[in-house]
């Protein structure tokens, strides 16, 4: 038996290579990064913290996965912490933004749309990469304009995928609070898109 956990021991050491972290993963964690939080000090923080976590946890690292994994998963719960930090205190900041929000893109008589934020046809049929390279750049100045917390849920929920409980219980939104928050992210987007793209 003992031998066998020196095997093991062994076998991790070769799967964990922390020497080689950033010559190997930096950039990939780099543009999962700034693609989450749009600001790249921010981001070549969250890596640098990402590898310094994973250095203290590299006993718990059990070869179950890629180091690429462990480490994505690492940085993920860190853009988390960020998300949650930037969602704190702006509730009433955000009810504020509500009423402001819901008289300039809809009708308070009968809630449909006013006739100047009408969502317009896209056009984006055409898939030519440089029209596709610019509307990336577009579409990520548009995300930088929300607010952070409608930013945090929208990244969770359309770029990373996560289930709307978890989303709720990690910002500490209701169920309620976060649909509305989605609604609103993606007509701002739209709205956003449709003057700087179209």
């Amino acid at each position: 038996m003992e031998t066998d956990k020196n095997e093991l021991t062994q076998t991790k050491s070769h799967e964990c290579n922390p020497r080689k972290w950033v010559s190997n993963y930096a950039d990939y964690l780099y543009s999962y990064a700034i693609t989450r939080v749009n600001d790249e000090e921010l981001a070549r923080d969250l890596i640098q913290e990402t590898f310094l976590s994973a250095l203290e946890k590299i006993d718990r690292f059990e070869g179950r996965s890629s180091e690429s994994t462990w480490l994505t998963a690492i940085l993920k719960n860190k853009i988390i912490d960020v998300y949650r930090k930037k969602s704190s205190g702006l509730r009433k900041i955000e009810a504020d933004v509500k009423e402001q929000y819901d008289t300039d893109f809809f009708n308070a008589e009968d809630g449909h749309w006013n006739d100047n934020h009408r969502p317009q046809v896209f056009g984006i049929e055409d898939y030519d990469m440089l029209g596709k390279k610019e509307f990336n750049q577009i579409l990520k100045l548009c995300m930088q304009k929300l607010p952070a917390l409608w930013l945090s849920v929208f990244t969770m929920k359309h770029m990373d995928d996560e289930a709307s409980a978890l989303i709720c219980e990690e910002l500490k939104i209701t169920n309620a609070n976060f649909w509305v928050i989605i609604h609103r992210t993606k007509v701002n987007l739209r709205s956003c898109l449709q003057k700087n793209w179209l």
